[in-house]
């Protein structure tokens, strides 16, 4: 990669994966790209098959260049709240970057509080390259990240809904009950509990490094082209 004009104007690119999941941590995205190096097919990570996905995301980690990828686990979903545990997955996102941008366009319409100047892009993920690149990256790798949770509890079938609440998830859970994985401040799955444990629960919190080890990093995945 080419030095970096110390003038020239960084911009990041932000979005998030997996906040309305009923089990699994919510992952976030910062994508610097390289202006000389465009990459071609950035769209919204929903409208784009899973293979596309695959493909696209080697490309950005090959030739933006800065990419991080962070995650706020389910015991911290469960904490501060669903909003509050995506913010600082993407504060820790936009601090992973191995190149510090000075602005930040974040799809959607909350800011997550970076030291940086930061604006808003409601679907900007279909209008903003470097946020389709993130969204990207985010979508991509908490679904391998949910794979990796099916190998470990293949009673819920999360390789078929990535943990969404589809009827089959539904069907499982009431089944099974809920596994570390679930995030137990969401509705489906604290009232799962209270059917299991009519009393207060006395399951505790997922403690995430002990029980998912394999795929949920501690300290964001990062690279650069």
């Amino acid at each position: 990669m080419s030095a970096i004009d110390t003038n020239m104007r960084l911009i990041c690119g932000v979005d998030e994966a997996g906040r309305g999941p009923l089990a699994g941590p919510v992952y976030a995205a910062a994508v610097i790209l390289d202006p000389a190096r465009p990459i071609a097919g950035l769209r919204d990570s929903k409208k784009l098959s899973a293979p596309k996905r695959e493909a696209l995301t080697l490309t950005i980690q090959s030739q933006a260049m800065s990419w991080c990828v962070a995650q706020a686990s389910v015991e911290e979903i469960d904490q501060l709240n669903i909003l509050q545990a995506t913010l600082l997955a993407m504060r820790r996102a936009v601090a992973g970057l191995s190149i510090q941008p000075n602005h930040a366009q974040i799809d959607g319409n909350q800011l997550p509080g970076l030291t940086i100047s930061s604006e808003c892009i409601v679907k900007g993920d279909d209008k903003v390259a470097e946020i389709s690149a993130a969204s990207i990256l985010a979508k991509t790798l908490r679904d391998q990240h949910m794979l990796e949770l099916h190998a470990q509890f293949p009673d819920y079938a999360f390789d078929q809904h990535m943990g969404y609440g589809t009827a089959l998830h539904l069907e499982r859970l009431r089944r099974y009950g809920a596994s570390p994985a679930h995030r137990r401040s969401f509705a489906p799955v604290r009232a799962t509990l209270l059917k299991t444990f009519p009393h207060p629960s006395p399951l505790p919190l997922m403690r995430a490094r002990e029980t998912i080890t394999a795929a949920q990093f501690p300290l964001p995945i990062t690279g650069e082209g």
